[in-house]
């Protein structure tokens, strides 16, 4: 007899305030600009939509301001995983995209293999950041078979649940572009996991 599969809603936080855009933040604790909590509402609204079960967030403040407007709506007040906060970038915390390059020599869209391969002074390494959020993934899916979750989350953390539920590299996941308060979707079995939506930004791709 087919089970159901358990359906992740894998949520990026809206835009953040300027002076952290196109910069690594990572754990810096940063508030939405004011497009970021106008996207948040819109994602809310969209949200309405989907038949979700339970939610899930990362504790940083990004990402509790983008889940507030879908509590708002009448959306579940999310469970919080500490362990889904964003990835620490060490030394690269702080700099533009730009500033990586002349500082460290490294092109910063670079960063997922950098990464991998422990070139990122003093930032958290790959096996660490695996066996930090893994444990989160396997959690929701052990509590919740064959129901709707959502995880609101950051760019960082979609890649590594893709990675994970993938079984692809980390640094494969260059290829997923995560814009600001999107949403991908993925069904997940034991035996089969299969991408429904990927970066859908209601925002911008909602007629």
């Amino acid at each position: 007899m087919k089970t159901h599969p358990t359906r992740l809603y894998l949520i990026r936080h809206g835009e953040v305030e300027e002076r952290y855009q196109k910069i690594f933040g990572g754990r810096i604790d940063m508030d939405l600009s004011e497009t970021g909590h106008r996207q948040a509402r819109v994602l809310a609204d969209y949200l309405k939509t989907a038949p979700i079960d339970v939610a899930y967030a990362s504790p940083m403040r990004r990402v509790q301001q983008t889940f507030a407007p879908y509590v708002v709506s009448g959306g579940h007040g999310p469970r919080i995983l500490h362990d889904l906060r964003e990835v620490d970038f060490g030394d690269w915390t702080g700099f533009g995209w730009e500033e990586v390059r002349e500082k460290f020599g490294k092109r910063a869209s670079d960063w997922l293999e950098l990464l991998e391969a422990g070139g990122i002074p003093n930032a958290e390494t790959a096996h660490g950041y695996r066996a930090r959020v893994q444990p989160c993934l396997r959690h929701v899916l052990a509590e919740h078979p064959a129901e709707n979750v959502a995880v609101f989350c950051h760019g960082g953390i979609v890649r590594q649940l893709l990675s994970i539920m993938l079984e692809l590299p980390l640094s494969r996941m260059k290829m997923f572009e995560i814009d600001y308060a999107s949403v991908t979707v993925v069904d997940w079995e034991p035996d089969h996991v299969e991408i429904q939506l990927l970066n859908f930004a209601p925002w911008r791709d909602r007629a």
